[in-house]
């Protein structure tokens, strides 16, 4: 099954390096940071495409319950997903993966 098509867990699993490496292959415009991020930027013409995607984001976000850091500024927006409540603290889970798959299926935005 394709990532997008997925929904994310309830039960979150740390993933380890081998793993979320395998899954980024997936989502390739997105990075890897720290070894416990999964982050990625968009440049927009103007504030208010960067505002509608970032609105998109938020309703995606929603319906997974799984949620990313949001930068927003005037023609920018950075997404940063990491799972906080594992039990050994932040780190990367196949929630991450998918809702960034998720993302990379919104329609698509008006970048320069």
């Amino acid at each position: 099954m394709d990532l997008a098509q997925r929904s994310c867990g309830s039960a979150p699993c740390r993933l380890s390096p081998s793993e979320a490496a395998a899954l980024q292959a997936a989502v390739p415009e997105w990075t890897i940071e720290a070894g416990d991020r999964l982050t990625r930027s968009w440049q927009f013409a103007d504030f208010v495409g960067a505002l509608a995607f970032v609105n998109a984001v938020g309703a995606e976000a929603e319906t997974q319950s799984h949620h990313p850091d949001i930068e927003l500024g005037w023609g920018r927006a950075r997404l940063t997903f990491t799972t906080h409540d594992l039990e050994d603290g932040p780190g990367l889970t196949e929630s991450d993966f998918i809702l960034a798959a998720r993302i990379d299926a919104l329609p698509a935005t008006q970048t320069r």
